[in-house]
């Protein structure tokens, strides 16, 4: 794996915060587009997800082939109250998330980064493409922000 994801890796924690500076309430739990989330949703939705990616990257850098368990990440958006969740703090925890896992990231070898674990819906997984992955998700959330934002 290229080491500079690591840095574009941890770049990625001021971007949530900064797609949704300035919104209204309202703009932040509209739902443009029907069926699908609000802006609010999918910036705590960022934030559960990089939770779980840390704990991810922790097993598979630390143990032996680890096995990864997938969430519902839909029974959560319903179930957990998004909405009413202070997004300035959700903010704060992914960007801190993302400089406390870019500083384990940063620690380890070369090597690590070819450890693998088993998502038990996507099969084999390595640290490196965790990172990549991680990365690209954000970006993919991203564009559904700009997209809900044009529509409200």
């Amino acid at each position: 794996m290229d080491r500079s994801l690591i840095e574009t890796y941890a770049a990625g924690g001021s971007k949530l915060r900064t797609s949704i500076q300035g919104l209204s309430r309202n703009q932040l739990t509209a739902f443009p587009i029907p069926g699908t989330w609000s802006i609010a949703q999918i910036v705590v939705h960022l934030w559960d997800s990089d939770a779980a990616a840390t704990h991810r990257m922790k097993r598979i850098a630390a143990e032996e082939t680890p096995l990864i368990i997938a969430y519902d990440e839909t029974a959560f958006t319903k179930s957990l109250h998004y909405h009413e969740m202070d997004l300035d703090r959700v903010c704060t925890l992914f960007e801190l998330n993302r400089l406390h896992t870019a500083e384990m990231l940063r620690l380890l070898p070369d090597a690590a980064f070819e450890r693998k674990g088993v998502h038990n819906q996507r099969g084999i997984v390595t640290l490196g493409g965790l990172v990549k992955g991680y990365i690209e998700h954000l970006e993919h959330h991203l564009r559904f922000v700009e997209k809900k934002l044009a529509m409200v």
